[in-house]
């Protein structure tokens, strides 16, 4: 317990103090710090993954999806409130001979609706999706290629200009949220700071769930699914509750992912995004909400550094580092340091 509290005052301390302080200084530019937001939102998914994969025992790979439903959510909303005066389309919608806004881009014309509707729309993919699959008790690796196979589905849908949702250039060229220049540094230090308080409170309300009641059982969930069914657990409701709160983390992180990098496309949803998010909680260690968070901060510090210098070796290093973690580290980083919480006997 000491230590915990010194890792997360010593993480308040870097990501709070240190580096918005160098950013006012002149010593980080406004780049650095968005970039540094970025990962935060990363960190963020990276937590809804843990609860589902660390926590319950549910490999899924289609979590960049609900991330990037977040993103596009929010993207519309900028996009609509980014149009020259008098324009009522996007370019793109103009190239489809659309005139007017679809009736599915009317509730993204408010920021509060907007918000509201990128969780409400998460909500219902993550449950239609999760109850049905649950329901039939498909898991283990038949449930990884269902996801698979729902994100690549997903993938080829964004990427259509029929979609009207910007076709493979995605969403793009944003200049402001809520009138706020986002190519000044006063605001790209204000959404860095918003992620980093986000991603703290998500980090401690996942910890107070996974140390109550509704906690345990999703760890007797992952270490014995047929025991909980034995005696009387609702296993299905519980699978679909922490899909669904998984994939709402994951749209919140997207959502303040947006406006920080300026673009989302459906790359971003791959079937290779999800399952680099999966390397990132197994080299931090699965099951363990800090090492969810340390192995997304470092997996995307190294593709930032191997990208620039060597771009076209990152893949390999990508598959090094998971191999390194299956065959040496399986309990990952934070299991190099004792920080195991809810132990794992089957994965």
């Amino acid at each position: 317990m000491h230590n915990n509290k010194l890792l997360y005052i010593l993480f308040g301390i870097i990501f709070l103090i240190l580096l918005p302080v160098a950013n006012v200084a002149g010593m980080i530019d406004a780049g650095t710090m968005a970039l540094w937001g970025r990962y935060l939102c990363f960190a963020i998914a990276a937590i809804g993954i843990d609860l589902i994969w660390g926590y319950t025992g549910i490999m899924s790979m289609c979590h960049a999806f609900f991330f990037c439903l977040g993103a596009y959510g929010l993207g519309m909303f900028m996009t609509v409130s980014n149009l020259p005066e008098g324009q009522a389309v996007p370019d793109f919608m103009s190239w489809n001979r659309v005139e007017s806004l679809p009736f599915f881009w009317i509730p993204f014309q408010n920021f509060f609706s907007a918000i509201v509707s990128c969780l409400v729309v998460t909500g219902i993919f993550a449950f239609l999706f999760g109850y049905f699959i649950f329901r039939r008790r498909i898991k283990g690796v038949f449930f990884a290629i269902i996801t698979q196979a729902f994100a690549l589905a997903m993938y080829l849908l964004f990427s259509r200009n029929e979609t009207l949702l910007g076709g493979s250039n995605g969403l793009t060229n944003f200049k402001y949220i809520l009138g706020f220049d986002l190519h000044s540094g006063n605001v790209k230090l204000a959404l860095y700071l918003i992620t980093a308080v986000f991603l703290i409170l998500i980090f401690f309300l996942s910890k107070k769930l996974t140390e109550s009641k509704f906690g345990k059982v999703l760890a007797g969930i992952r270490d014995s699914e047929s025991r909980l069914r034995f005696t009387g657990y609702k296993v299905v409701s519980y699978q679909t509750v922490i899909f669904i709160i998984g994939a709402l983390i994951a749209a919140i992180g997207g959502m303040l992912y947006l406006p920080q990098t300026g673009i989302i496309t459906p790359g971003r949803m791959d079937v290779k995004a999800s399952i680099e998010m999966l390397v990132w909680v197994a080299l931090g260690g699965r099951g363990n909400l800090k090492g969810a968070v340390t192995g997304a901060l470092i997996v995307n510090l190294l593709y930032n550094i191997f990208t620039s210098l060597m771009p076209e070796a990152w893949p390999y290093i990508l598959g090094a580092l998971y191999i390194i973690t299956v065959l040496f580290l399986k309990n990952g980083i934070a299991g190099l340091f004792g920080s195991r919480s809810t132990p794992i006997r089957n994965s």
